[in-house]
């Protein structure tokens, strides 16, 4: 007993002497603290690598090749028809020509006339020359100027897909085929690139008053309700729904503000499918002066169109809709 009692005194001595020493030590010397000069100068190397990475991946982008845009045409009827809406801006129309008519798809260039005098034969034959491709080009010839005229049925048609577009708008070959692809997954939507949103002006309301959203409200809250057709696909038998059987106070109304055809495609469609559109993200090019969506004012007009549209169908017919489709093959960010 006396033996042990001891060992365990001389152990406990021994922790004592062990953990003064380790008390005594000096501790290791603190890291230099980096000077307000350094830490900038890394801050700075930072940031100018994640730039270097940022331009690096843009070149990868810019070189990045995208789908074959000469692919073989399909067969006749199983394409789509471009209708280009055209008014007094000739070389705009010549551009607009050449370049659909050789995108793979196209079966057919139609040019929606509306000028009061028919097109000079020089103009005609100008225009018809333009096409560099297989498809036909003609020119689709109405009576007065109204923007409904871009809806009318156009005799001879031989595909159900229709490619509405203004003739200041160009749309790369391969992002066409793409929309194409979509539209041809839903046949009964529109499919387009330039989507806008309608929304409650009062949401807390009971009123049923509607605003109209250009491009940054869309951009803002990731929701659409409409695509324009100054760039969509649509099925031809809406030509034939908007001009014979949609109310003749919508076309009237069209006529006599000279806006809002588009919105009232837009209803037309919506009021049929109870579906929302679906908006193709892609690169489209504006090659001509602006137009009346840059005029003051434009914004309050279009909501008057909703408004009123709303108000002649006795319902807001229009969905809202947050799918976006893209194409993965040409786009890192989907």
């Amino acid at each position: 007993m006396l033996g042990t009692a001891k060992q365990l005194l001389q152990l406990q001595a021994a922790t004592h002497r062990w953990n003064g020493a380790r008390r005594r030590q000096p501790l290791a010397p603190a890291p230099p603290r980096h000077a307000p000069a350094a830490r900038a100068g890394r801050f700075l190397a930072c940031l100018l690598a994640l730039a270097a990475g940022a331009i690096l991946m843009l070149c990868v982008t810019l070189h990045r090749p995208e789908p074959d845009a000469s692919a073989a045409a399909l067969p006749r009827g199983g394409g789509y028809a471009v209708v280009i809406n055209t008014w007094k801006r000739y070389d705009l129309l010549k551009r607009a020509v050449a370049h659909y008519s050789v995108c793979a798809g196209v079966d057919a260039v139609h040019v929606v006339w509306s000028e009061p005098r028919e097109p000079p034969e020089a103009l005609r034959r100008s225009v018809l020359n333009c096409s560099r491709g297989a498809a036909d080009v003609g020119f689709v010839m109405n009576r007065g100027n109204s923007l409904n005229n871009r809806f009318r049925p156009i005799q001879g048609l031989r595909t159900d897909a229709v490619f509405s577009v203004d003739d200041d708008l160009v749309v790369p070959c391969s992002t066409l085929r793409f929309a194409f692809g979509v539209w041809r997954s839903a046949p009964s939507a529109m499919v387009g690139f330039v989507p806008r949103i309608h929304w409650p002006a009062d949401p807390r309301g009971n009123t049923k008053e509607y605003r109209y959203g250009s491009w940054w409200s869309v951009w803002r809250t990731g929701t659409y309700s409409m695509v324009l057709s100054k760039a969509s696909f649509l099925h031809k038998r809406y030509l034939d729904l908007y001009t014979n059987h949609m109310l003749p106070s919508i076309r009237d109304y069209v006529t006599e503000n000279r806006n809002c055809e588009d919105i009232a495609m837009s209803f037309l469609v919506a009021n049929v499918t109870g579906t929302p559109p679906i908006w193709v993200q892609g690169r489209i090019f504006e090659i001509g002066s602006t137009g009346i969506s840059s005029s003051k004012g434009h914004d309050l007009r279009r909501s008057r169109c909703l408004n009123a549209f709303a108000s002649m169908y006795g319902h807001m017919p229009l969905v809202a809709s947050t799918v976006k489709a893209v194409d993965s093959r040409t786009s890192w960010f989907w």
